[in-house]
């Protein structure tokens, strides 16, 4: 920084930064840590000092992620979670197949195009409830 002579010369003004900048510059900062980059030199580089790039990357670390995740879960307990979603939505899938096989008489796969077609087997209301009651 220039030094004009004056007292308090070489306090910058308060900057402000988007959030899409901050986002940024966190995914920034994993990637070129991953690779052993001190903090001092990525803030270097993004004129910013290493403790706010610190913070920044605390906050994104607690902050509630876009894609549902809950805050203090553990990285074991969000893929245990997702599984279990990824289970139901191909169980909900499967029916709907089912169901519009069902309804058409036709079978709604690709394998029609390559030769073959399962029948579709047809499930009562009671027994549709017993499975969507057992995940």
């Amino acid at each position: 920084m220039k030094s004009n002579g004056k007292a308090g010369a070489g306090r910058r003004e308060r900057r402000t930064f988007s959030a899409e900048f901050k986002s940024e510059a966190v995914r920034l900062v994993a990637e070129r840590r991953a690779v052993g980059v001190t903090l001092a030199e990525i803030g270097l580089d993004l004129d910013i000092r290493p403790d706010q790039l610190r913070a920044w990357t605390r906050e994104a670390r607690t902050a509630p992620r876009a894609g549902g995740a809950v805050p203090g879960e553990s990285i074991d307990q969000e893929v245990r979670r997702l599984r279990r979603e990824v289970a139901v939505l191909r169980q909900e899938q499967a029916f709907a197949k089912k169901v519009a096989a069902d309804s058409t008489g036709r079978c709604n796969t690709l394998s029609e195009y390559s030769g073959g077609c399962a029948k579709a087997e047809r499930f009562t209301r009671t027994r549709v409830e017993l499975l969507s009651d057992s995940v």
